[in-house]
């Protein structure tokens, strides 16, 4: 569970679940409501790195909001494109990071804009700061400026303050020498005005011997012309300027900040002998102004010459000879070999340190030197971005979408360049069918290919198992498993695809003898841990391609994140001693720095998210999926007892009705035994190990969960909600809500409100009889049939609780099919739509398999032990 004090939504709002202090409490209102109020108070009590985060968004829109000025129109338009784009790379982790973009940034600035707007009265900007931003309301209207003045080399700059006198009769902001503010509010009457005004020069002083001395001397009244070194300190000290509330302008080339000589570290110029994350790189350097190269004569005379402001190629350009030598010394000792690892080179290129250790010491070099890419190495990187469309294999059974095709060529460049590759796709984007159209692939182009080996969660195997079989039949499967009567001894080494599970995978010597063409973990979470027997048993594999699925955001969680970069690219985040270090050293100070992890691991990782616009306007409104589940040892030996039984007790029973209420209570007790057999046994615990469908959906749930989005589960059984509920609540880290028939009507509006609110709870359990209709859950983006109700009317009637026509979501729906009983059995007659299927949607699947004779019946109940499986 992420201990984040704020998350984002899905929705790009900002939720705080459990506030612990008055000012988070102003977020049950609304989120920039919240902001305002974080980033107008002191942070004075225990915060973590999201709160930290959004504080500083909110301190920036403040500081915007101030510097407009009296009398001004009140536009505050957002950051940069640029700007919020750094703003997303340098975001922590925290609950919901990846939903974080420059557009949500965007909207979210937009969105304060028009409460800010919405909540001036009279009083105007003055009276808002004080109501909700206190400690922001003496930030005055005074800006400094500074300006080349060519007419004179002496003095080649020239300074002036000035402050904002109202508007001109054109509409446009007048700016007045600061001089004049002493006539302007002459007299004891405007004295508190005058002091309002000075406020934050006085405030910028305390910080600034410049200031302070232009204060003292009364020159901060008065035009001035200036030498370059007082230019320089003036420069130097912009950011004590603007915390204290005081515009400046400047000069373009300093705001550009490219006026300076910095290190160019040129790497991957040319194609190395072999490709992968061990593969060396070419690395040189050079000196450069504004992208200009420097002879090795002016990188010796700037060196020798003064410091601060130089007048270098008709052009002023900052210069510190120290902290230029130190970059310089910095990247020559590391240029002595001539090569760096593509590893190292894909650190450096991210502004992390090649050996993860002095990141203070890089941080000291970083506006003196920057890295990038050579020839070789950007095309490599914009492949990666960019993979080349190839047409998808012939024998494949399905059309791909855009999407897809463009994932199955994504993971097809990094099998080629011998990368590890992280398919990050949300739930339902069909992770699975791309995998198996890249294995297609592979058997057309390279039919003497080792074979690839797939690790699985047990559970999943089934799934893999038909979606094989229904889109690439071609592939010979070997399953490695003792539920599925194959040998697990040995690997079949004509077989395409090897599939083994986790828990095999520790108990089994030959995968890791074994030197595998790629290796695939689906589930990647499994690994997270990285001192788990099966995440050092995964990690061990030989191949040479690495590929892992995922629907949770893994940069999210730190933790998590070199065990599978371990997998995926051994070393590129260093050792797991040496990646603690660089975290921890990315995370101190007010300001934390992850950019360069994200990029660092961003071109490894292809995710794409419902949420995106190119995404969901190519998705049908409803993604339905057909979720096989098998059977717990308990749950398949009380199958077997519950179909002997029942065939005795037929062959006692007379005809009519009391062999029908006979039929009708044992296909009652199957589906309850497929639910789970304390329901039929009435034990009370509920354990999830003794039940398939109970952890396949806390699998789903903990992906649901870690992406802060919603669920509905319905049921036809009132007993089984709240034992579902209390399963739900422990992998949510906290509660949700159950109705049944039990429920009062009153109470039940009130828990649909609930549930619709943003910060509301995270999933709801519904009977079915009870919550199919006449409920708007529209909140969901997930809706899971636990049990089927065998009528697919009453089935999409409860699923539209959460679809609604027009809404700008996909709702993915989960049916629950346990393998090898009688509900698949009847799953497929219904999607087949054959004779018996119709007989069943116009009768009622109940009714019409008590018109089966006992043959009939026996084969429809009867439980296929290999198709069951065992979730164990």
């Amino acid at each position: 569970m992420d201990s984040s004090q704020l998350e984002l939504s899905p929705h790009g709002v900002v939720i705080c679940r459990e506030p612990e202090h008055k000012t988070l409490a102003v977020f049950a209102k609304s989120d920039v409501t919240g902001l305002v109020a974080l980033a107008g108070s002191k942070p004075g009590f225990d915060t973590d790195s999201s709160l930290n985060y959004w504080r500083d968004f909110g301190k920036r829109f403040l500081r915007a909001l101030c510097h407009i000025p009296d009398g001004g129109e009140l536009m505050i338009p957002p950051p940069s494109t640029a700007e919020l784009a750094e703003l997303v790379l340098n975001a922590p982790p925290m609950r919901g990071a990846e939903y974080l973009s420059p557009d949500v940034l965007s909207n979210l600035w937009k969105r304060m804009a028009d409460w800010t707007k919405a909540q001036l009265d009279d009083s105007g900007l003055a009276g808002f700061l004080e109501t909700h931003a206190p400690l922001w309301s003496r930030v005055g209207r005074v800006t400094l400026h500074l300006a080349e003045n060519k007419g004179d080399p002496e003095f080649p700059f020239a300074f002036m303050a000035t402050y904002a006198s109202g508007l001109s009769k054109a509409g446009r902001v007048r700016q007045l020498p600061l001089g004049k503010a002493l006539k302007e509010y002459a007299g004891a009457n405007n004295k508190p005005a005058l002091l309002k005004l000075l406020s934050p020069i006085n405030a910028a002083s305390k910080n600034s011997p410049l200031l302070a001395d232009l204060v003292e001397t009364g020159d901060i009244f008065h035009p001035l012309v200036w030498l370059p070194e007082e230019a320089y300190q003036f420069l130097q000290a912009i950011p004590v300027f603007e915390e204290a509330g005081l515009l400046a302008r400047l000069p373009n080339w300093w705001k550009k900040r490219t006026r300076r000589p910095q290190v160019a570290v040129t790497i991957g110029e040319k194609q190395p002998s072999k490709v992968g994350i061990n593969a060396l790189l070419h690395f040189h350097l050079d000196v450069v102004i504004d992208g200009q190269r420097l002879s090795r004569s002016e990188i010796a005379e700037l060196l020798k010459g003064e410091d601060g402001l130089v007048l270098f190629r008709g052009q002023w350009v900052e210069v510190d000879r120290e902290k230029l030598q130190q970059a310089l010394d910095h990247w020559e000792a590391i240029e002595q070999s001539g090569t760096v690892t593509f590893a190292e080179g894909m650190r450096l290129l991210a502004g992390a340190p090649h050996n993860l250790k002095s990141e203070e010491e890089l941080e000291e070099h970083r506006e003196w030197a920057f890295t990038q890419p050579g020839e070789w190495l950007a095309e490599t990187l914009d492949q990666l971005r960019n993979p080349a469309q190839l047409t998808p294999p012939k024998t494949l059974n399905a059309k791909l979408r855009p999407y897809q095709e463009a994932g199955l060529n994504w993971l097809w460049l990094c099998a080629q360049t011998g990368l590890g590759a992280c398919l990050a796709d949300d739930m339902g984007l069909g992770k699975t069918i791309q995998v198996l159209a890249a294995l297609l692939r592979k058997k057309a182009e390279m039919p003497e290919a080792k074979p690839a080996l797939l690790i699985v969660p047990a559970s999943l195997i089934g799934n893999w198992k038909r979606e094989a079989a229904n889109f690439a039949p071609s592939l010979k499967l070997f399953i490695a498993h003792r539920q599925y009567g194959q040998d697990t001894s040995c690997p079949d080494q004509s077989a395409d695809l090897v599939i083994t599970t986790y828990g095999m995978l520790t108990r089994l010597k030959w995968p890791a003898e074994t030197e595998w063409s790629w290796v695939v973990i689906d589930e990647a979470q499994a690994i997270k841990n990285h001192s788990t027997r099966q995440a050092k048993a995964v990690r061990s594999l030989k191949a040479d391609a690495r590929f892992a699925l995922t629907g949770t955001p893994i940069e999210n969680r730190l933790g998590d994140l070199w065990s599978l970069f371990d997998f995926l690219n051994p070393g590129l985040l260093g050792s797991a001693s040496q990646f603690t270090a660089f975290t921890k050293a990315i995370q101190t100070g007010n300001h934390e720095h992850y950019a360069p992890l994200r990029r660092l691991i961003s071109p490894y990782i292809l995710r794409r998210m419902k949420t995106d616009k190119s995404i969901i306007s190519d998705l049908p409104d409803k993604t339905e999926m057909t979720v096989y589940c098998g059977l717990s040892a308990a749950q398949a030996k009380l199958y077997q007892q519950t179909a002997r039984t029942l065939m005795q007790e037929l062959k006692e029973s007379e005809e009519g009705i009391q062999r029908k209420g006979l039929v009708l209570t044992y296909l009652m007790r199957f589906k309850q035994i497929c639910n789970h057999p304390d329901q039929l046994i009435e034990h009370g615990e509920y354990e999830s190990k003794h039940s398939a469908k109970f952890q396949r959906l806390e699998e789903i749930c903990s992906e649901i969960e870690s992406r802060g989005e919603k669920v509905l589960v319905f049921t036809q059984f009132k007993e089984i909600t709240e034992p579902m509920a209390d399963c739900l609540s422990a992998v949510f880290g906290r509660s949700g809500l159950v109705l049944h028939g039990g429920t009062p009507v009153k109470k039940r509006q009130q828990m649909v409100e609930q549930f619709q609110r943003e910060d509301g709870p995270p999933f709801f359990v519904l009977s079915i009889k009870a919550g199919g209709t006449g409920l708007n859950l529209t909140a969901a983006s997930h809706v899971v049939h636990f049990d089927r109700w065998w009528n697919p009317a009453i089935e999409n009637q409860a699923t539209d609780r959460a679809f609604r026509i027009g809404q700008q979501k996909n709702v993915l729906v989960h049916k629950f099919v346990t393998s090898g009983t009688l509900e698949e059995k009847i799953d497929a007659l219904l999607t087949e739509k054959q004779a018996t299927a119709d007989q069943i949607l116009t009768m009622g699947a109940e009714k019409s398999l008590t018109e089966m004779d006992n043959d009939e019946l026996l084969n429809m109940i009867s439980l296929d032990i290999e198709r069951a499986g065992n979730s164990q």
